[in-house]
């Protein structure tokens, strides 16, 4: 009995020095992190990394709540803003296993109170598998709520009504939609019979031991966590959000390195795995109509089921997400075929953050990282003033919003210079014009001409105007006789509340 006493202690002393050993790798990043606290430009963080699906390093720097001076640790929760979105789309796997659900089907065939606008395409052809790549053509869209305002987000209906607009043709491209995350979450909820929240706390959450993981903050006086601070240091109110499938869900870095764990190698899992191997595999396979969207990825990237994959130079797939809303960013890698996963979260909007996780990777491959850089400037997002014929003279028609029709106009002058009047204002010069057809997070589909642009304006609207936009973006391409797309207004607040995306019909007079 002492002796197998003894040989229990040498052998818990041989995984405590194995685990120092692997977290002393770290120390550069240690030392990064530090350095970043230390210098303000971060109030904390929490970073973890995992190899052939067991943890070897989590911890917390800094502190999640600096007027408390708590302490962030690997268990502190952070808002994933759309690190949420891999989670929404494990639940959908999960349903199609379950016989639920088709991938394929049309996501209106579950959704019997709900009716998109059909802008630039077909409802019918706005599939789950679609919505899921952001392949379906729904808005670019983000609507938050602080607690801190009167202002509550209306029932769903209402969201899909004002802003459930197919503004470019499904299954031709990307564009990336919040609000069809909105509709996923919609559709687990009437497919499963219960709340989203309820279907991913007994599905996802529990089966995998994700104890500090909730969708919305929940019992936010029992748990630890992280506040959110503006990049100047000033508290961000907590929020929600009239999408939470695409952007709710707060976590620890302790979970979402053991979800990533599970995506990374679902062989390793055998109690409490929620999807097969396969299933996994799946969401890992990028939408044909999907492509590189960094300047480091190659060929073969592109987004799949809830997960960004990038191909890097030498070949090596990766899956990966970040979330960054006002107050957070975060961002978590998976390399499946080396059986490694990273986590970085963060309490501040922060260029940090992808840094941080990418030098956790590069120590763990080296070689296969050499020759990437997250900080290389993206390619073409300059402005290319080369208009084709057809666009040049005066368009009008009118932007759609809830509370009716505002009149738009948009001379496109053939020596230059675009102009544009809207309702009774203008008219104002459109600027940073272009006419790429690759901008990132805007690539439009099947061809152009097309038109991009922001002026000075507003559409007027209780939604616009609580956001404070001043800014407006211009997303059209030419559709036959009409240029036709997406009008956003971005929130430019303190606090702010997100783009809202308009349809837009024009006609050459």
């Amino acid at each position: 009995m002492e002796n197998k006493f003894r040989f229990i202690l040498f052998g818990g002393f041989l995984l405590f020095l194995w685990g120092c050993a692997e977290s002393d790798q770290f120390s550069p990043v240690q030392q990064r992190i530090t350095e970043l606290v230390s210098e303000g430009k971060i109030p904390s963080a929490a970073v973890a990394a995992a190899r052939d699906g067991r943890i070897i390093w989590e911890q917390g720097f800094g502190y999640a709540d600096r007027e408390n001076n708590i302490k962030a640790t690997e268990h502190t929760r952070y808002a994933l803003a759309s690190i949420t979105k891999p989670f929404t789309c494990t639940a959908l796997m999960k349903l199609r296993e379950q016989g639920l659900i088709r991938l394929d089907d049309p996501i209106e065939l579950h959704l019997n109170d709900i009716a998109l606008t059909a802008g630039a395409g077909d409802p019918r052809a706005v599939t789950i598998r679609r919505t899921a790549s952001h392949t379906a053509g729904l808005p670019l869209h983000s609507n938050h709520f602080y607690i801190d305002e009167m202002e509550k987000p209306p029932p769903f209906q209402e969201t899909v009504r004002r802003y459930g607009i197919i503004v470019k043709e499904p299954g031709k491209g990307f564009q990336y939609s919040n609000l069809g995350y909105g509709l996923l979450g919609r559709l687990i909820s009437a497919v499963s019979e219960m709340p989203y929240e309820e279907f991913m706390e007994k599905e996802i959450f529990i089966p995998l031991d994700l104890n500090d993981t909730c969708a919305g903050m929940q019992d936010p006086d029992k748990y630890d966590y992280a506040v959110k601070y503006t990049g100047k240091g000033d508290i961000v109110p907590p929020s929600v959000s009239d999408t939470p499938a695409g952007g709710m869900i707060y976590s620890s870095v302790h979970d979402v390195i053991r979800f990533a764990v599970m995506h990374c190698s679902p062989e390793l899992i055998k109690k409490g795995a929620v999807l097969s191997p396969e299933s996994v595999r799946e969401m890992q396979v990028p939408a044909a109509e999907t492509g590189p969207m960094r300047p480091w990825q190659e060929e073969g990237s592109g987004y799949g089921l809830g997960w960004n994959i990038g191909i890097i130079p030498g070949g090596l797939k990766i899956a990966f997400h970040s979330g960054g809303i006002s107050g957070e960013s975060a961002v978590t890698v998976l390399v499946p075929e080396k059986g490694i996963a990273a986590a970085v979260l963060t309490n501040t909007e922060s260029p940090y953050t992808d840094d941080i996780l990418f030098h956790i990777i590069s120590l763990l491959l080296p070689e296969e990282t050499e020759n990437i850089s997250v900080t290389k400037a993206a390619a073409g997002t300059g402005s290319d003033y080369t208009a084709e014929k057809r666009l040049f003279g005066i368009w009008q028609g009118h932007v759609h919003t809830y509370e009716g029709a505002v009149h738009l106009e948009i001379d496109i002058r053939e020596k230059g210079g675009i102009f544009v009047s809207l309702g009774e204002e203008g008219p104002v010069p459109l600027e940073k014009i272009s006419y790429q057809s690759d901008f990132p997070l805007f690539n439009s589909f099947g061809g152009g001409p097309f038109l991009r642009g922001v002026f000075e304006g507003s559409v007027g609207t209780d939604d616009v105007l609580r956001g404070n936009p001043g800014v407006l973006w211009l997303e059209l391409k030419l559709r036959g006789d009409a240029l036709s797309g997406g009008l956003i207004a971005f929130s430019q607040r303190k606090n702010p509340i997100g783009p809202l995306t308009h349809w837009v019909d024009t006609w050459k007079q």
